[in-house]
């Protein structure tokens, strides 16, 4: 079992089942940069896309979506993004906007 330190957030991974991985079922990783983590998949030797989305299956078959942080609408408050060092990280303008009309940034 592998066990992954996020943050204010973590994630375990366990040894698969013996059947086949599942095409349609991910889980999703929230990053502060995306392009270092595409860099380090590869550095790694996991074959991902030179651009856009990030997609992988881990060691065990699990498929993988990394986001970044900037380009979703949830947000983490100010001391959490303070206390993991992120309190520069902004959200995008595509973000704020569909933060803005749900009536969630001011």
């Amino acid at each position: 079992m592998a066990f992954i330190d996020m943050g204010d957030q973590f994630i375990a991974i366990a040894a698969g089942r013996s059947q086949a991985p599942d095409e349609a079922r991910h889980f999703g990783l929230v990053v502060d940069d995306m392009e270092a983590v595409r860099a380090a998949l590869r550095r790694g030797g996991v074959e991902v896309r030179p651009s856009g989305s990030l997609d992988f299956r881990d060691p065990w078959g699990n498929n993988v979506q990394v986001v970044d942080y900037r380009e979703i609408q949830f947000t983490k408050t100010p001391a959490v993004l303070q206390g993991m060092g992120l309190d520069e990280l902004n959200k995008s303008e595509r973000a704020l906007t569909e933060l803005r009309d749900k009536g969630l940034a001011g």
